[in-house]
């Protein structure tokens, strides 16, 4: 009688405690989740790109040699993004990744290099950390990389929104984002459908830019919901200005 007493107050723990969650996943579930819009590849959805990186000033951001940020006060990086290298710092440990010639790359801990399965657990999580939080910063200036499909997706109202797919590169090829434009061209938010996310088309606000010494412009906050996303410690700098 005992052991049938705890059972029935563990189960009835474990009841009380994952039936609000699972509830408010089911509510989010519902108001939020959206199927991936269609949308038309084409001149127009390329002209729609090119007028959200003349609103960015995509050229500063091409000839800025250096970034510098800190991601939600947890990861720091100093990317040399004319080399396509970066130094990957959190914790006690630091990563430098060369991303042209990933043997090159080297993990510290405590400023000792670590090698063997240590250094490649590092420097795969640190290549995990730098493909996530690097999107947050210049996700507005990759809709032209290798790999990206650009969709025009018109809503009802007549706006015009740009659909993005990744078919490859990054930690998680196939994500789409829609975004969405202030009149001068300037992103204002996205939605995401991505491998990652159990609901597809939550949205995040861009905003709160920030002009760096190069002239590039670059995202301090996003809004998820009822979450926030600080990019702090931000520097831009172009060499032999």
């Amino acid at each position: 009688m005992k052991t049938k007493k705890t059972f029935k107050i563990i189960t009835g723990v474990i009841v009380f405690l994952t039936l609000p969650s699972i509830l408010f996943f089911a509510f989010m579930f519902f108001k939020y989740n959206e199927d991936l819009p269609q949308g038309k590849e084409g001149p127009k959805a390329d002209n729609l790109a090119h007028k959200m990186l003349n609103a960015l000033d995509f050229e500063a951001y091409k000839n800025t040699d250096y970034i510098e940020w800190t991601f939600k006060n947890l990861h720091h990086y100093k990317w040399e993004k004319s080399k396509n290298s970066c130094s990957v710092f959190w914790k006690e440990y630091k990563v430098d990744l060369y991303l042209n010639d990933q043997s090159l790359n080297k993990a510290y801990i405590h400023g000792f290099k670590v090698e063997g399965e240590m250094g490649e657990e590092l420097t795969n999580k640190a290549l995990s950390y730098f493909n996530n939080d690097s999107f947050w910063l210049v996700a507005p200036y990759k809709i032209f990389d290798n790999g990206t499909e650009r969709r025009l997706v018109e809503l009802k109202n007549g706006e015009e929104h740009l659909l993005i797919t990744y078919t490859k590169g990054g930690t998680t090829p196939g994500d789409s984002y829609l975004w969405s434009f202030e009149e001068n061209g300037m992103p204002k938010s996205f939605k995401m459908w991505t491998s990652i996310l159990p609901i597809q088309g939550l949205e995040s606000s861009w905003s709160h830019w920030t002009i760096t010494e190069s002239g590039a412009k670059l995202p301090t906050y996003h809004n998820i919901l009822f979450l926030g996303i600080e990019i702090t410690n931000i520097k831009g700098i172009k060499y032999n200005q």
